[in-house]
């Protein structure tokens, strides 16, 4: 977490200065919003990063149609308010595009004012539905909620990874609550039994002892806990799990992509633990190796799903502008208006996706996949 911060400062320094003495009047102007700073640092550090490397590539090769990207990254600690404060402030800037925001209660919020302004909204990592439904003008890169939890259900069901399933949950967030509820109904298509008796919420003013919730799981005999959380409640989850002596398969979603940068945490804790992501840093493809090796070598660290949608979503803005025609010299309105059908024409090879599509609704079509951590490090699946 500390190289992260200290890479992502760089980060930010630089765009300040490019904003201000690299840039002329035909640039395309890309906002972005998230946690920086706070609980999900690792999130909003990671796409940031990333959507940097990816901006700095399209430059170096001559940028869009005849202009450059130029990109402004702003911090809003996981904090609705502050996500808001962030996108007038980029307005001011001159912002003709949203990369953002990182997470789902802030993009919901942003996303009405984007609707009012006729912004186009492309989130890498918003999963809840309300992320890209106010309006024509959102997309996603990553899968909503609904995807993720009937995604898991089907994946856990068809690998046979277990017959009884316990699942630990924050019935206060949207992110976490959606997931489960999908997930709930597709298990009942599923060879497996989600055991009422382990099935264990917390809350945001609850979620630092999680001794109920697991020794519910332990005493029901699971074979599998299911985690739609994020990784700062799963770090304790482990911790706490392996006290008591409690070791089932544990299985989570994108949220918990990240519990290896968390500080204090034992990361053997987390060996074994499975996770649906549509990236797996280990893939031998060119494209993901060169990104690891880049990311790597810039920040530090090995770059997570958050980062890999990031990159994905820069070079689908990309590809949008291409396909549309648009100039830097419009208004934000008008790009909008061009963005939202190129969407729904361009095909795109990412790290997260082979051919990835988008509809009209702004959802993806991608194939989801897993990873396991080993090692101290996520190995696919």
């Amino acid at each position: 977490m500390k190289k992260l911060a200290k890479a992502l400062s760089f980060t930010l320094a630089a765009a300040t200065v490019l904003s201000t003495t690299a840039f002329a009047d035909d640039t395309f102007k890309i906002g972005s919003i998230g946690p920086v700073t706070g609980p999900a640092a690792a999130y909003g550090s990671a796409v940031m990063n990333a959507a940097q490397i990816a901006v700095d590539e399209i430059n170096e090769a001559g940028g869009v149609n005849g202009a450059l990207l130029e990109f402004n990254p702003q911090d809003d600690t996981l904090d609705a308010e502050a996500a808001v404060n962030a996108y007038n402030k980029l307005k001011d800037w001159g912002m003709q595009m949203l990369l953002g925001t990182v997470t789902s209660a802030c993009c919901i919020e942003v996303e009405s004012y984007a609707v009012e302004d006729n912004m186009f909204l492309l989130t890498p990592s918003g999963s809840a539905v309300d992320c890209i439904t106010a309006g024509d003008n959102a997309f996603r890169v990553c899968f909503s909620d609904p995807d993720q939890g009937a995604a898991s259900a089907r994946y856990i069901g068809e690998n046979g990874l277990a017959e009884k399933v316990g699942v630990i949950y924050d019935s206060s967030d949207v992110y976490s609550s959606g997931i489960f509820a999908t997930f709930r109904a597709e298990a009942e298509n599923q060879p497996f039994e989600i055991v009422e008796d382990a099935v264990g919420a917390f809350t945001a003013d609850s979620k630092t002892d999680f001794s109920v919730q697991l020794q519910k799981a332990k005493d029901a005999g699971v074979d599998l806990v299911y985690l739609p959380i994020y990784y700062n409640e799963a770090s304790l989850i482990f911790t706490q799990a392996a006290a008591m002596d409690f070791s089932p398969l544990w299985f989570g979603v994108d949220g918990m992509d990240g519990i290896l940068s968390v500080d204090g945490f034992d990361n053997s804790l987390a060996e074994g633990v499975m996770l649906l992501t549509p990236f797996s840093a280990d893939a031998e493809d060119e494209l993901t190796q060169n990104f690891v090796a880049k990311y790597q070598d810039l920040y530090g660290e090995v770059p997570n799903q958050f980062a890999a949608d990031a990159y994905d979503g820069v070079y689908a803005i990309k590809a949008a502008l291409e396909a549309s025609g648009a100039t830097a010299d419009m208004s934000a309105s008008e790009i909008c208006d061009l963005l939202k059908v190129a969407m729904t024409e361009i095909s795109l090879d990412g790290l997260t996706g082979t051919g990835m599509t988008w509809d009209a609704s702004g959802e993806p079509t991608k194939a989801p996949k897993a990873v396991v951590i080993e090692d101290g490090v996520y190995k696919g699946m």
